[in-house]
């Protein structure tokens, strides 16, 4: 039996194709409860028992993306000193503002909705950087990029923003109101 170049390009292509898909699909795991997906050692939603203590629960009243779900009140208030720089159009003009919370202040256009949201983010840790072994979709959201310098709860936080992935999205999301609201720009 005669095999074609045609047919071996076919099975070629093929097989790339189920590796490429296998090898995606292994890079997600799936949720218990939701059905949905999750990158590795992402929880995925907090239990409802659990959503007092988790300061970014997605569970009613936890401070999740849905603007009519806000930050809770029982989310404690950080000490910050800082120093906030952003490129809302990615083209090099930036706006600096300074804030301090605890208490509130600096010139920041929305200093209280900032400390909110670095309380809800869980203070200096929402500064970390991202481990390097974490996968992140590829996605555009945006040229904004930030700078933020100073002190979180007595911590050093030197950290750089933007929207270039899935997981940068997510991280300046999660502070969108400390870097001027809507995608940076007031």
């Amino acid at each position: 039996m005669r095999v074609t170049t045609r047919a071996r390009r076919r099975a070629l292509t093929l097989a790339l194709a189920a590796g490429v898909l296998a090898a995606a699909a292994g890079c997600q795991t799936p949720r218990d409860g939701d059905g949905g997906w999750a990158a590795p050692g992402d929880e995925g939603p907090t239990a409802p028992s659990a959503a007092p203590d988790d300061p970014v629960s997605t569970e009613p009243g936890g401070g999740g993306d849905d603007p009519a779900d806000p930050p809770r009140a029982d989310v404690a208030p950080v000490a910050a000193d800082l120093t906030v720089t952003v490129d809302a159009t990615g083209e090099g003009a930036t706006t600096t503002w300074t804030l301090t919370c605890e208490p509130v202040g600096g010139d920041h256009p929305d200093a209280e909705a900032a400390c909110a949201a670095i309380a809800a983010a869980g203070g200096a840790e929402a500064f970390a950087p991202l481990p390097r072994d974490v996968v992140c979709t590829e996605e555009w959201g945006g040229p904004q990029t930030a700078t933020v310098t100073g002190t979180v709860d007595g911590v050093g936080v030197r950290a750089s923003f933007d929207r270039h992935n899935g997981c940068a999205i997510g991280r300046w999301d999660a502070l969108e109101p400390l870097f001027g609201g809507s995608g940076g720009a007031l």
